[in-house]
């Protein structure tokens, strides 16, 4: 990979950092944390539940990548959206060894009423047993494109809309769409805000909190969040990573809070256990965007499928959107 600027290592580390801590998850899904304090993740392996080769991503990286095709294509178009996380489903576009080996039961739902014709903002399901992390997944690409076609470093409305919305495809709780508000006001934070990455991280949970405090439709999830003022000083035992998405959230801020470096990040994440993939992934698109392509080990890089083609789409990105 060619040396990059300190703007393109951040904006193609965020894609890549998601795909690596994505693929270093995949083979330690469902293992407990007992299992994984015995045999830690240090590294790429293979295995695992789906028996995939070392370096394969899950859904995870594939939704993220038919987002970010979509939005350099069309930008918002939700529509465009849907048909591309169809096609992924279907056909396996945008997968790493061409096979779709995993899919959430709420995202598959929302993908067939798409193609029953609903439009696509009524396809997410609304059930609070409907709360998993399929939406917060896959929400980076468009925290970044709103940072750099608004220039945003806080949520406001015009911003709120558009992740709520894209949420919504798949996951319309209020929970759901919250926790993608509070992760991309974070990412604004990171890309823009501050050079300490703690103060990042606060403000863009203290400033998406404020916003969400005066709004009705999200008083009855509020107080859920509000624990992600303090996630920082929580002791790991407290630290849940399920895939319900408060969960993924809080474990994801967590392990960017509680490291100080890329690798140690989503090792941090990967050997929490349970939905590995899904938390090292949102925890490693976050350290991607802080430490750069360069501060991901190069040999994790050489071990992810089909990596070169992850970093031709983040910089076709990078271009339509700052072209």
């Amino acid at each position: 990979m060619a040396k990059l600027d300190s703007f393109a290592s951040r904006w193609i580390g965020a894609i890549l950092g998601f795909a690596v801590g994505d693929a270093l998850g995949v083979p330690a899904e469902f293992m407990s944390r007992t299992e994984l304090r015995q045999n830690p993740v240090t590294g790429m392996r293979s295995g695992g539940v789906h028996h995939q080769p070392a370096g394969t991503w899950s859904d995870d990286t594939s939704m993220t990548l038919c987002l970010v095709d979509s939005l350099t294509a069309k930008g918002i178009d939700y529509s465009d959206q849907m048909e591309r996380f169809a096609d992924w489903l279907w056909n396996a576009n945008n997968t790493a060894r061409d096979e779709v080996f995993d899919v959430g039961g709420t995202t598959k739902r929302s993908i067939y009423k798409y193609l029953q014709d609903f439009p696509p903002l009524e396809c997410g399901e609304t059930a609070d047993y409907c709360c998993g992390n399929g939406s917060l997944m896959r929400i980076l690409p468009l925290a970044m494109f709103i940072t750099a076609k608004y220039g945003s470093l806080t949520l406001d409305d015009q911003s709120a809309q558009l992740i709520h919305n894209a949420s919504k495809c798949t996951h319309a709780h209020p929970r759901c769409q919250m926790a993608c508000g509070i992760y991309c006001s974070v990412v604004f934070q990171l890309w823009g805000g501050t050079s300490f990455l703690e103060t990042a991280v606060k403000t863009g949970v203290m400033s998406a909190l404020e916003y969400y405090r005066k709004k009705p439709e999200f008083t009855a999830v509020y107080s859920d969040f509000e624990s992600l003022t303090g996630i920082g000083k929580w002791e790991e035992s407290r630290i849940q990573s399920s895939g319900y998405v408060l969960h993924t959230l809080q474990a994801a801020l967590w392990c960017i809070l509680t490291t100080s470096s890329y690798e140690e990040c989503v090792c941090k994440a990967v050997n929490l256990g349970e939905d590995t993939d899904t938390t090292a992934a949102v925890a490693g698109g976050l350290a991607g965007l802080w430490y750069g392509v360069e501060g991901i080990p190069s040999g994790w890089l050489r071990q992810t499928a089909k990596c070169d083609q992850i970093e031709r789409k983040s910089r076709q990105f990078l271009e339509s959107c700052f072209g």
